[in-house]
């Protein structure tokens, strides 16, 4: 008697480059779910705008919309931080990969998808601002600028993000670590101000962060700053932001421990 035979469920799928769509999927499911979630990114950056909007003066407002776009950029390492640490702390997932064949690389970068998809919403509406405001008008090769930047520091920041979740040893620690060391590095690179405004010491503090070349160069090509740079600065801003986040993500994948007892 012939038995009839039992098709697994999945087979004759296709089985590779389905990882980081479904990190995609829960992004957008946690906004779908939660439109709040949507509106939180752009709390923070938009406060910053309304009071500096009210005591700078008016010529500085478009620099400081840039200022709010990478640091929303920046901040995306904060939410990587925590969803790895509870992904790893409160239901094992991290477990899962890595018993599977995906790898690190991949669980970084499907983190990061899911949070930056939660971000866009800030950063169109940022964007929008920007182009809006009267008496700029913003170049196309700019917003290419501008895109690059905003990718470099979100690979970069996540990547810190997910290797400081790493050393991470309770969900207590995950909420003062986190805001402590992400607003720290948003407050010190000038994103919402000049750097030439701040004074000396504060200046050589922010020249060793990847923000501040960011900032210098997407507001030097957008012609936000007070002074005008030469060909010579926007290569010198862009070696130093890709080689500083190259630096930092191969520092980051160093110090990150995968497995327990790496």
């Amino acid at each position: 008697m012939a038995t009839a035979s039992v098709r697994p469920v999945g087979e004759g799928l296709p089985r590779a480059g389905r990882v980081l769509p479904a990190w995609g999927i829960i992004g957008w499911r946690w906004i779908s779910r939660n439109p709040a979630v949507a509106v939180a990114p752009v709390l923070v950056p938009f406060i910053f705008l309304y009071f500096l909007r009210l005591i700078s003066p008016a010529s500085l407002f478009p620099g400081e919309i840039v200022g709010a776009m990478l640091f929303t950029t920046q901040n995306c390492g904060n939410w990587v931080l925590g969803d790895s640490a509870w992904y790893r702390l409160e239901n094992a997932l991290q477990d899962l990969f890595v018993a599977s064949p995906m790898g690190k690389f991949r669980y970084l970068m499907g983190i990061a998808i899911s949070n930056f998809i939660a971000a866009a919403p800030a950063l169109v509406v940022l964007g929008v601002l920007l182009a809006v405001q009267p008496g700029i008008s913003i170049p196309v090769y700019g917003w290419f600028v501008l895109a690059g930047s905003i990718v470099v520091l979100w690979v970069l920041f996540s990547a810190i993000g997910i290797a400081i979740s790493s050393r991470i040893r309770t969900r207590r620690e995950v909420w003062p670590v986190g805001n402590l060391a992400f607003t720290a590095l948003g407050m010190i690179s000038p994103l919402y101000y000049p750097l030439s405004i701040l004074p000396p010491i504060w200046q050589d503090a922010a020249r060793l962060l990847p923000g501040t070349y960011a900032a210098q160069l997407t507001k030097g090509t957008l012609g936000l700053l007070p002074e005008t740079p030469t060909m010579g600065d926007y290569l010198l801003d862009a070696g130093l932001l890709v080689g500083m986040a190259i630096a930092g993500i191969l520092l980051s994948f160093y110090l990150y421990r995968w497995r327990e007892g790496d």
